[in-house]
């Protein structure tokens, strides 16, 4: 059963006058009547229909007709729970479009690109292309800089994975940590890698992969680079990549602290931030909850706020950084968006009700998206279910698909490249 509310309005006029010139000679149906009728076709009928003549075959690989389906036909990869060995590509009706081989013990990380990335925290991190089904191993050796250090006895990892807009280029982010009671004994270790995108870096689609959908390692010469690791204020495993931006909440060793009533002087909803471009760290953001928990909004409630660290989490909104507050004991969940970075301008931009829609068992929310129309999708670690909330209509419906471990959105277009089995 799909969910409410998937269906998109007919490609603009502006786009129908640019119907590519192939489909004027597709039949009796008019080209831009053919373009917005196939439009409206998910991806594995579209792979059967461009069978049916040359023209079709032309008009459905055309760059114009791909941009604007995937546009209209929002694409997930998920890791689905009683299936750890592959990611699956799915569509919003849950429909998996794509399987492709994985790791095992590969957790997918919560991406919006058109790669995904898999690691794991014995320091093993795969990028895959969902388009060709080839994959990158990254090398497991550490930056030279790092060889001989204590948290690489037993390494600990963590991942975060970006492209770089001007150049096309991909990097990974990769860091050693080594848990520990304190938190501040053994300073993380920082390393990013770069995968250049091949011929084309302003492409949309990736070129880093050979197309035959097989597995391959980095090149020899590509190796890990140390960075300065600035401190050991934040979690490594709260990573979330927006736009050429790393952003990390604060350490777990805070909550702590305040769950045993010892106050560490730092907001629980502050941000480290890290540019993937220019490869160094930027200030600190204060979030917009900490400052506010005294007023009319937010009772004083010191309960309230020992739970914080674990009802906030970050995510990306269609290139703008934002901030779910997930109140459950007031059975809502609140939406910021930052407007602004040096001023650390936050805007509440949804109020969103939890009952009776969401399952009241959730203690919090591992990822969250906004498609192009507005609508947000959310998943729910605990019992593995994703949710689509209409903010036009106030209302959120599941999407039926099985249970997921793992969703990162999927940003390129299977039209593009047809390499692999589809489903």
């Amino acid at each position: 059963m799909a969910s409410p509310g998937l269906s998109s309005p007919p490609a603009s006029r502006s786009t129908l006058r640019r119907v590519p010139s192939a489909a004027s000679n597709a039949g009796v149906l008019p080209a831009d009547v053919l373009f917005d009728v196939l439009l409206r076709l998910p991806a594995k009928e579209l792979c059967r229909l461009r069978t049916v003549c040359r023209a079709w075959h032309s008009l459905t690989v055309d760059p114009l007709f791909t941009g604007a389906h995937a546009a209209r036909n929002p694409l997930f990869v998920v890791n689905f729970r009683d299936d750890q060995t592959h990611i699956c590509v799915v569509d919003l009706s849950g429909n998996v479009l794509k399987r492709i081989p994985s790791a095992d013990g590969h957790r997918l990380l919560c991406t919006r690109l058109d790669l995904a990335c898999v690691a794991a925290v014995s320091n093993s991190c795969r990028v895959i292309n969902p388009a060709t089904g080839s994959v990158l191993v990254l090398p497991e050796r550490p930056a030279a800089e790092h060889l001989n250090r204590e948290n690489l006895h037993e390494p600990f990892t963590s991942f975060a994975f970006g492209r770089i807009a001007s150049t096309g280029e991909y990097k990974v982010i990769r860091i050693f940590s080594r848990p520990t009671l304190t938190g501040f004994h053994q300073p993380h270790l920082f390393e990013v890698f770069t995968i250049n995108s091949g011929p084309s870096s302003g492409s949309s689609q990736a070129h880093v992969f050979a197309s035959n959908g097989g597995s391959s390692s980095s090149p020899s010469q590509a190796q890990w680079r140390a960075r300065w690791s600035h401190d050991d204020l934040y979690e490594p495993g709260s990573a979330i990549v927006v736009g050429q931006v790393v952003y990390f909440k604060v350490d777990t060793v805070f909550d702590a602290m305040i769950c045993g009533g010892v106050s560490p002087g730092i907001p629980l909803d502050s941000i480290h931030s890290f540019d993937l471009e220019r490869e160094e760290w930027r200030g600190i953001l204060h979030g917009p909850i900490s400052g506010i928990f005294q007023t009319d909004e937010y009772d004083d409630d010191l309960d309230d706020y020992r739970g914080l660290w674990c009802d906030i989490n970050l995510a990306d909104l269609r290139g703008s950084l934002g901030l779910v507050h997930y109140r459950k004991s007031r059975h809502m969940m609140d939406l910021w968006v930052l407007r602004d970075f040096d001023s650390g301008l936050w805007v509440k931009e949804y109020i969103i009700q939890i009952e009776p829609t969401f399952p009241t068992i959730e203690w919090c929310l591992k990822s969250l998206f906004m498609l192009d129309d507005g609508r947000i999708v959310i998943h729910f670690p605990k019992t593995g279910l994703l949710f689509i909330y209409d903010p036009r209509t106030n209302t959120s419906a599941q999407v039926e698909m099985r249970h997921l471990d793992a969703v990162a959105m999927y940003t390129g277009n299977l039209l593009t490249l047809q390499v692999g089995c589809m489903v």
